[in-house]
């Protein structure tokens, strides 16, 4: 198998390009491999589209990045049957390897190599994929904010999230937006967030999703209604633990649902969506659930802790 590490050199807080080289050489594995450094956005995922219309052996490509980098490998390789995707976490946030453990399983580059690709739906909306969480409203005040501040001192690397809330809590309490979830309206109008997850976390530390699981092909969705910025002060550690959805007193604040067609209306012309953290702007979209559609490397030492997690046997990997 060919491993091709796509190398993002605006990720996290810093270029590491040789951090990762010399991570390949630490590991003790030969193996087939070669590097690919973005230029540009979306750079990786033209480039993984005509890598793969011409090389029809299996090849595995690892975002090594942020979760932006992991959304442009992943729309690269959806829909060729040769590609997996892997993933060396190096950027900011790296939200979507936390639905399978910790993120140094991830940044062992042996685990990887020797690791077994399990099958991971993807979300569709307009003609993009996210593999993590699409989200508006108060959060995409946040993503917009950390895009911004990533690489600021103080206020940007670890601190970036904070920095978004903080610019959340000022201006984004409230948007108006109509969610439907296969046919049923979540609301009428206003509303603080909406998440469409088909992993767990968002924003660095926040368990939007607790209980999702990325190969049942739906979405969980939830919908929160606008509260003040006292409610907020006072839930937001629970909803970051990912409590929300059994603690009481979120009960009168969030509709949740799990479904396959997510459809949802703002009068606002430009409102803001948040794709695995990269932004798009449209008052009118839908969101479908694309079951199986990509191959996702699951490192040797985590294969146990998710097959116990979706009580499937070993045979049912995907060679």
């Amino acid at each position: 198998m060919k491993h091709i590490f796509i190398i993002n050199p605006a990720a996290g807080s810093r270029n590491y390009y040789e951090t990762v080289k010399q991570a390949i050489e630490e590991c003790g594995q030969d193996f087939d491999h070669e590097f690919y450094e973005t230029t540009s956005p979306m750079d990786a995922c033209a480039y993984i589209r005509e890598y793969c219309s011409n090389y029809t052996l299996p090849v595995r490509f690892y975002a090594c990045g942020g979760d932006g980098t992991l959304n442009e490998v992943v729309n690269g390789a959806a829909g060729f049957e040769n590609a997996e995707v892997a993933c060396v976490p190096t950027g900011s946030g790296n939200d979507y390897v936390k639905y399978y453990g910790p993120k140094a399983e991830f940044m062992n580059i042996a685990n990887s190599i020797e690791g077994t690709p399990f099958p991971a739906d993807l979300l569709k909306i307009g003609d993009r994929y996210s593999i993590n969480v699409i989200n508006f409203g108060f959060d995409s005040v946040v993503a917009e904010t950390i895009s911004k501040v990533k690489r600021k001192k103080i206020i940007g690397g670890k601190h970036s999230y904070t920095t978004g809330i903080v610019k959340g809590l000022v201006v984004g309490m409230k948007s108006k937006c109509v969610v439907t979830v296969d046919g049923e309206a979540l609301n009428n109008d206003v509303m603080l967030l909406c998440t469409v997850a088909n992993g767990t976390h968002v924003g660095g530390s926040f368990k939007c999703a607790p209980r999702s699981l990325n190969n049942d092909g739906l979405a969980e969705v939830s919908l929160f209604r606008p509260i003040s910025r006292i409610t907020f002060a006072r839930l937001v550690k629970a909803y970051e633990k990912g409590e929300h959805l059994d603690d009481p007193r979120f009960a009168k604040y969030i509709t949740y649902r799990r479904g396959k067609l997510i459809e949802c209306e703002s009068p606002e012309e430009k409102f803001a969506v948040s794709v695995d953290g990269e932004m798009i702007y449209t008052n009118k979209f839908s969101i479908e659930v694309i079951p199986n559609a990509i191959k996702f490397v699951v490192p040797k030492t985590l294969v146990e802790s998710y097959l116990a997690k979706h009580s499937e046997e070993p045979e049912a990997a995907v060679k």
